[in-house]
């Protein structure tokens, strides 16, 4: 989803609405089975599900280890992209992933930024050439227990001034 598209989406009314069916239908996400159940109209929440499918299985019958990744990629990158704006440039840059258990049934992400992280994040990427926040998340089953945990590392600097 290129920035132009976020942006278009972001501008609008029920601007968060119309993303989460967009990402919905983006073909990576659609073929994995991830859904995005909800985006807070401030993009500071996303929480995203997936359920267990044939297509998304592994040979084990438990989730596919690829597909737990991938429901937690480029959500932060778009949350911080939203709340910092144009004048910054952020990049997912690098992500682990730990398993924890096998994953059965429905597993959901929650991602969160708070002010505090959004403030910290702007004051760096003003006084240094680059910054690069990293963001825990976990991958829960329908117990709440944790099944994957993935360390994402980004990438955010302030932009150039352009000179004329």
């Amino acid at each position: 989803m290129t920035r132009n598209v976020l942006q278009k989406l972001l501008g609008g009314n029920n601007s968060s609405h119309a993303l989460r069916r967009a990402i919905n239908f983006w073909p990576p996400f659609l073929g994995a089975g991830i859904r995005v159940q909800r985006i807070a109209p401030d993009m500071k929440s996303i929480d995203v599900e997936m359920k267990l499918r044939w297509w998304n299985a592994n040979y084990v019958g438990t989730h596919f280890g690829g597909s737990l990744f991938a429901m937690t990629d480029a959500f932060y990158m778009l949350m911080l992209m939203a709340n910092l704006g144009d004048d910054y440039i952020v990049w997912d840059k690098a992500a682990s992933i730990r398993y924890r258990k096998p994953g059965r049934g429905m597993v959901r992400v929650e991602f969160r930024l708070t002010d505090a992280q959004l403030e910290d994040i702007r004051e760096k990427a003003n006084t240094l050439p680059k910054y690069e926040p990293t963001f825990d998340i976990e991958v829960k089953d329908e117990q709440g227990a944790v099944i994957a945990e993935v360390d994402k590392l980004l990438y955010v600097r302030k932009k150039k001034a352009v000179q004329i």
